[in-house]
């Protein structure tokens, strides 16, 4: 295979045989074990369109584990695969979604329908949705707007500059708001570390679109992310529009990341890590690594999620803790190993 090409369609079905393999095991095992068999059978009965069985494990799985599950596959990969368009983009390893200050943007939407209760008639999550996209699209054309008038070339040095003003000026916001928030502060707290309780089929439907369009967006952009490598002036040379590329992965970044905060809150180190691993593992031909980050992240997320319910059952813990402390000993673990490797 030569190194210009993507993942074919083996390597494709092996990673999604891996991906289904998490989520079954996911469906299975919680603070309440259900035996294999249970799980199979209740799983073959929604494919085939069956009778469910009338017990209380079908009734965990069907409401509660299945939905929440597929969340945290479908967040897990939609993260990896914005760090891993935004490590491209900005020819920086240790970059990812939140770099612009997107994630910060979205938190902050989501914080204010959440203490300001704002709803939508028979859809009551979809206030925190639309709020979260957004704030996440709002905060993307003020950090741009930012960066072109202090450099008309949309550098990529004066953008994450921008991103990480406006992200320390959000979270003081989101902080401010939270010292007002009365009786809501739990339920804010508690999102804000980042939480799958409580997700539902219209979520992983919301989940599902957005990830087919924006990451399609993305995923169309292997070629010329790998260009960027090389330099955006040799990237413009070449014939790869360096202006459009950015605007158009940069707001399906926004796009993405807005509905995954929405959903699952604030959930740190994925779009860090897994992508700059993936990298290490299969080289930085985009072509591979988007996918490979898509699934990656869709694992990795789905452990974290497993974690989260069992560790300390049967209490749980939010997700973004999860995520942060194995996030925090990995990236410590790499960067270690590769200062050893300089010396």
């Amino acid at each position: 295979m030569k190194a210009s090409e993507g993942f074919s369609p083996g390597q494709h079905l092996v990673f999604q045989l891996l991906v289904l393999i998490f989520i079954v095991a996911g469906i299975a095992m919680g603070s309440v074990m259900l035996p294999l068999v249970d799980t199979l059978d209740t799983l073959w009965a929604l494919i085939s369109g069956a009778s469910l069985p009338q017990s209380s494990a079908s009734a965990i799985l069907v409401h509660v584990r299945i939905p929440r599950v597929l969340s945290a596959a479908l967040i897990g990969a939609a993260l990896s695969l914005c760090g891993a368009a935004m490590q491209g983009l900005l020819r920086n390893p240790l970059a990812d979604g939140s770099t612009l200050g997107v994630s910060s943007g979205a938190s902050l939407g989501a914080v204010i329908a959440i203490s300001l209760g704002i709803t939508v008639p028979a859809l009551p999550f979809a206030g925190t949705v639309m709020m979260a996209m957004l704030f996440a699209f709002a905060s993307l054309m003020l950090i741009l707007a930012l960066s072109y008038s202090f450099d008309r070339s949309f550098s990529t040095q004066t953008i994450i500059l921008m991103g990480v003003i406006f992200s320390m000026f959000a979270s003081s916001l989101i902080s401010l708001i939270m010292a007002f928030s009365g009786d809501k502060l739990r339920s804010i707290t508690f999102w804000t570390m980042g939480s799958l309780a409580g997700t539902t089929y219209v979520n992983v439907l919301i989940l599902l679109l957005a990830l087919v369009f924006f990451g399609g967006l993305i995923t169309l952009h292997g070629r010329e992310l790998n260009a960027f490598a090389v330099g955006e002036e040799n990237a413009l040379h070449i014939g790869v529009p360096v202006r459009r590329v950015k605007l158009t992965v940069m707001i399906a970044v926004s796009g993405l990341i807005g509905v995954c905060v929405s959903v699952g809150g604030t959930i740190g180190f994925v779009g860090l890590i897994i992508p700059h691993i993936t990298r290490m593992a299969l080289g930085p031909n985009h072509r591979k690594l988007l996918p490979a980050s898509f699934y990656f992240g869709a694992i990795f997320l789905l452990l974290c999620d497993l974690i989260a319910r069992t560790v300390v059952s049967p209490v749980e813990l939010p997700i973004g803790v999860v995520t942060s402390l194995i996030g925090a000993m990995v990236f410590v673990f790499i960067f270690r190993g590769r200062k050893r490797k300089e010396r």
